[in-house]
């Protein structure tokens, strides 16, 4: 590292040069202008010029709060460290690992403090990026602690750095508790750290003005005591009044209570079916050998939330309905606590808050379930790193069960078990691929909401709708089947649009048939292994497969050509009329090419060497 020529007299900072100090007020120009753009939109407390705020660590010492710009393609971070020790590290990684993540450091020698755009390698060490692509803006002492304003392009042509992509983002952090005597002798083994997943692309639309006729219903847990393990989901049914008329939902958002923002990891709200009259009241874990089965039968999504997210809102036009006729009485809270510090004698009563209206809008949303049937003839091999299934929603059963106007998906959520990496939904056309209607390419089980779209998407008869899931089944030694159990797998999406339809779930599977002649083929090169016989299940078949090079590719192509068995159903679960067992894939002869990110200029780069900073008092 360079030293400086000259130093201000004001902050241990060297001093700019007239081309310097033009580019630095250029660049707090804009940044004004991102905050006071937020701050003016309304949805931040007064307090805060940011839009979106989390706490990254249990104990919340580490507060993270963001904007985003989409004319300059970067995001502004304000970093808030509570409990200053020797330093801080921060950054973003494919699944939250600390090795190979791109990170920024703040750090001290004894003497002096750096900030600094770094990488750890595999084994943990740390070193300092070449190409400076967080840009400190500010560091301030605030009565909070030292904040950290800096600036990150969602892309930066890098490869060490993280591509920052609309979806799930794993967000890692370490706390530094002595000096270091230099970046490189930092090893993250001997940190204490940690994750967090958020989204950090939140779509820039103009959410609608809640109507003052609205009302207010709070589903939250009553009081309990977080249970001092992990992972902890927490079921709770809550009943409407007696004769609740039919209303629309309209708007939802968060009640967590104060001091738990870092254990309420997400929640949601299902609906009991319309035949379940009367459903046990429970309040337990929901793993309980206690819990009713009935609870089981409450699975139709009314909201869900997840750490990061704000209020969700319905289109002016539309609104999920609930209540009166055909619709059942009863909701069921569940509630994801991440407790990783084994908390005792916590209280909790986070839930979620509906607002709704007596004054129908003119079209009901629906939610329709895409993807792939609950069926283990879509396995996933073991010891797999990327191995992907699709399901279909044919041309077929949208030009037989959609109206002649369409349909308008505005949301979406995206949903797997346990060894889902990927999920992406595209819509096809004429055979071509359209549009991508969401995706997530670092997809966690653990981290599920219901994600607003950028922008609406039509869909219209006879297009089809794909969506793919790729799965990790590296630490298992038997096939993934599909099916309800948690260790068993799924691929869906659950689409959110309006106006309302009857087609509640479009979805397919590979033809049965075919995957009999899938077992009987690869009997024929491995000795009779694969037990055929009738009385043989086929979880117990592929249970049996020896799962060499010759069956796994095998079974991929069969999952690519094979005929499929569509699932075109009414929300009775009845499917449309029509033939709908070994139907044919859909042909798509063209596919939308992957986005090329844009390289930012190195005009905006931070110095090719660590930044020396000031965190005494006042900003630096």
């Amino acid at each position: 590292m360079q030293a400086p020529s000259r130093w201000c007299r004001w902050a241990s900072l060297p001093c700019p040069s007239v081309r310097e100090a033009a580019f630095m007020y250029s660049t707090a120009v804009a940044v004004f202008l991102v905050i006071l753009v937020a701050a003016l939109q309304g949805s931040a407390p007064p307090e805060s010029p940011f839009l979106y705020r989390i706490p990254l660590d249990p104990e919340e010492s580490l507060e993270l709060s963001w904007n985003v710009s989409y004319p300059q393609e970067a995001i502004f971070f304000q970093l808030l460290v509570k409990q200053l020790k020797a330093g801080v590290l921060f950054g973003m990684s494919d699944r939250g690992e600390l090795e190979n993540a791109d990170l920024v450091v703040l750090w001290t020698d004894g003497d002096t403090a750096y900030f600094a755009d770094a990488w750890s390698d595999q084994k943990g060490q740390i070193h300092l990026d070449p190409q400076q692509d967080y840009q400190l803006l500010q560091v301030e002492r605030t009565p909070e602690g030292l904040a950290l304003l800096f600036k990150r392009p969602f892309g930066t042509c890098d490869p060490k750095d993280y591509l920052i992509e609309d979806g799930t983002v794993h967000l890692v952090y370490g706390i530094l508790e002595e000096p270091f005597r230099s970046l490189e002798a930092i090893n993250i083994s001997g940190l204490r750290t940690g994750l967090q997943r958020v989204q950090l692309l939140k779509p820039n639309i103009t959410f609608p003005a809640t109507p003052s006729d609205t009302y207010t219903m709070d589903i939250h847990a009553p009081d309990i005591q977080i249970p001092n393990q992990v992972t902890t989901y927490w079921c709770y049914i809550h009943e409407l009044p007696e004769g609740f008329p039919r209303h629309h939902i309209v708007k939802y958002e968060p009640i967590v209570t104060k001091g738990n923002e870092a254990l309420v990891h997400h929640m949601e709200i299902f609906q009991c079916a319309p035949e379940m009259d009367n459903v046990p009241h429970f309040n337990g874990p929901c793993d309980s050998k206690m819990k009713p089965d009935h609870l089981n039968y409450c699975r139709h999504v009314l909201a869900a939330w997840a750490l990061g997210a704000k209020a969700f809102y319905y289109p002016e036009e539309a609104g999920i309905a609930f209540g009166g006729p055909g619709s059942s009485r009863y909701v069921r809270l569940e509630v994801h606590y991440h407790n990783p510090l084994v908390i005792e004698g916590r209280r909790d009563s986070s839930g979620i808050r509906l607002y709704y209206t007596d004054k129908l809008r003119r079209f009901n949303a629906g939610i329709m379930e895409l993807g792939l049937v609950y069926t283990p003839v879509m396995a996933i091999p073991p010891r797999e790193t990327a191995f992907v299934l699709t399901g279909y929603c044919t041309d077929k059963c949208t030009q037989l069960a959609l109206p002649p106007s369409g349909i308008h998906i505005f949301a979406s959520q995206l949903h797997t078990h346990l060894t889902g990496r990927k999920v992406v939904t595209v819509l096809a056309r004429d055979g071509r691929e359209w549009e991508i209607v969401n995706q997530d390419n670092h997809y966690s089980p653990h981290f599920q909401e219901i994600r607003m779209l950028k922008k609406m998407v039509s869909v219209h008869r006879g297009d089809v709708l794909i969506t793919s899931c790729t799965y990790n089944t590296e630490d298992r030694e038997l096939a993934t089947v599909g099916g309800f159990g948690i260790l068993e797998e799924m691929c869906v999406n659950y689409v959110h649009y309006y106006p309302q339809t009857q087609l509640e779930l479009c979805k397919s599977a590979v033809n049965a048939g075919f995957l009999q002649k899938y077992f009987h083929l690869i009997n024929r090169f491995n000795n009779e292994e694969v037990c055929t016989c009738p009385q043989a299940s086929v979880s117990q078949q592929f249970a049996s497969v020896p799962w060499n090079s010759f069956n796994r590719d095998v079974l991929k192509a069969l999952y690519d050509f094979a005929p499929i068995s569509m699932h075109c159903n009414k929300s009775s679960a009845v499917r449309f009329p029509g033939e709908w067992n070994l139907q044919p894939l859909p042909k798509v002869i063209s596919t939308l090419e992957e986005p090329t990110p844009q390289c930012p200029t190195s005009q905006g780069r931070s110095p090719a060497g660590p930044t020396i900073i000031s965190i005494g008092g006042g900003k630096g």
